[in-house]
């Protein structure tokens, strides 16, 4: 009798939990990555580059809507491989006058420009140049007007005229500018990133001419305090340079023995990481393959090549002997492979003929790089009940790989994990009844052979009773949870709304 006594116990028990599961059977969908296709998701994928002069006819008059691939045979458009365009333009073209800023005026040369780059889908990123050397005064006159004081262009004695980065007029006005700059671009919807230590030659941060050049610590500190403080959405990026901030004179040479603190402070203060030099080994060299090491997965790396293979540079005479005269395609590999030695995120198209010579020289690196470069996640499997009680909880098992040798850089301070596993029922129309956000999901985590699987308690709490599909999706739990990151599925999977339907659930009163 006791024993009949336990054993109906033990199955009341069984009963009980199955019912509190709400299960009678289980689904698994497996599904397979995507190999192909282009995916426009932030900080990731192809930065096509704008000129500074240029207006919204560009895309005609530069043939960038007509880009001759290798071999000739076939032609397509430049902004269907990119996912931002990036402009490094001059502090007084965003403000000719004190006051008066360029994007209050949609009718402007450069705001018609970025509008046009935006009705194409691709996110905005900036430069904001203010020294003059070896390009025209950057910086608005205004500023010398109000007593700044600065230097001429040893090439050009009496032009281009640039502040003292240490000169607290300069620094007074650039605080005002930017913050004005921030309070329109900080929309991570629109911009993709800011270059904010975009002081010395070029806006590459070295070669920087200071009045004290002990004064180098303080300004770093400034700049860098500003953009944490104006920028609170949108990422920031500094140039892992060795001569950050140093006042050596053609901006290379010896580590300085402060190199890899600057950049550890400013990594601390919120930003991510860019290089301009790739592809040239005389200056991209150990100290730099390491630091990306070092970084590489904690901040994503944005890369820029170094070579201009149209144009001055003699990029055969790099010291690793790997370039041909007359073969840029040669610098395009180059440029490749330190992208995947350094795990970048992000690869550039420059403008004209490097551009040009990507896509007629190099169109493979340009695919490849799509399908292997930064982050491409997607749900391996997803498991889901069949059927269940309305009101009780079930549980949803997902698996998710990424293919990408980057990483999704939900950890940074501007986007502080706001990217999640969502798991959604979708009724008849394809509209979510109800959605759970798997808070334990961290996408940073998820590298390549290296995925997550997650196994979600899922409430049917205020769900009616009826037929519903399952559905998974990258949320922005910002956004109401809305579907945000395009997964790396493939071409047979249906998406509705932004959810990839994984399963269907009866649930029973």
């Amino acid at each position: 009798m006791t024993h009949r006594t336990d054993l109906t116990r033990i199955i009341s028990a069984i009963i009980i939990l199955l019912s509190a599961a709400g299960a009678n059977g289980t689904r698994t969908v497996n599904f397979e990555p995507d190999t192909l296709r282009v995916l426009r998701n932030p900080l990731q994928g192809w930065v096509m580059y704008l000129g500074r002069n240029w207006d919204e006819n560009f895309w005609e008059e530069k043939g960038y809507d007509h880009m001759k691939t290798t071999g000739g045979t076939t032609t397509v458009r430049v902004s269907d491989y990119a996912s931002c365009a990036y402009i490094r333009t001059s502090w007084v073209s965003f403000e000719p006058e004190e006051g008066k800023y360029a994007w209050n005026d949609p009718d402007s040369r450069l705001m018609r420009l970025l509008r046009s780059v935006r009705e194409r889908g691709l996110r905005i990123a900036f430069r904001i140049v203010i020294d003059g050397r070896d390009q025209g005064q950057n910086t608005p006159q205004y500023v010398f007007d109000a007593g700044a004081e600065g230097y001429y262009d040893p090439k050009n004695p009496g032009k281009n005229r640039s502040p003292y980065p240490d000169d607290p007029v300069f620094q007074e006005k650039y605080s005002k500018f930017f913050r004005e700059f921030a309070r329109h671009f900080d929309n991570p919807d629109e911009v993709e990133f800011i270059d904010a230590y975009s002081l010395g030659k070029w806006g590459e941060s070295h070669s920087m001419i200071y009045k004290d050049n002990s004064n180098k610590k303080k300004v770093f500190d400034w700049i860098t305090g500003l953009a944490t403080d104006c920028f609170r959405r949108v990422p920031m990026l500094i140039h892992y340079h060795r001569m950050l901030g140093d006042p050596a004179d053609e901006g290379w040479g010896s580590v300085p023995a402060d190199a890899a603190e600057l950049i550890s402070a400013a990594v601390a203060k919120g930003f991510s990481l860019r290089h301009d030099a790739f592809g040239m080994h005389g200056y991209y060299q150990d100290w730099e393959k390491e630091m990306a090491r070092k970084w590489n997965f904690k901040r994503p790396i944005i890369m820029e090549g170094g070579w201009i293979t149209g144009a001055h540079h003699r990029y055969w005479r790099d010291p690793s002997g790997l370039y041909r005269e007359g073969h840029a395609e040669d610098v395009r590999k180059g440029e490749y492979d330190a992208s995947e030695e350094a795990r970048v995120n992000m690869m550039d198209f420059r403008i004209n003929d490097e551009t040009r010579s990507w896509f007629e020289d190099a169109f493979p690196l340009v695919k490849s790089f799509v399908v292997h470069g930064g982050y491409r996640l997607y749900p391996a499997s997803v498991e889901t009940p069949e059927s269940a009680r309305a009101g009780k909880k079930v549980e949803v098992s997902t698996s998710w790989e990424n293919t990408g040798w980057g990483y999704c850089p939900v950890n940074i301070p501007q986007w502080n994990q706001k990217y999640k596993v969502g798991i959604s029922l979708l009724d008849e129309t394809g509209n979510p009844v109800k959605t759970v956000v798997e808070h334990r999901s961290d996408l940073s985590t998820w590298l390549r052979e290296k995925g997550a699987t997650h196994k979600t308690s899922f409430s049917l709490k205020g769900v009616k009773p009826g037929k519903y599909r399952w559905a998974v999706a990258l949320v922005d739990t910002t956004d109401g949870n809305r579907p945000s990151l395009e997964m790396a599925v493939d071409k047979n999977a249906v998406l509705e709304n932004g959810w990839l339907p994984c399963g269907e659930i009866s649930i029973d009163k």
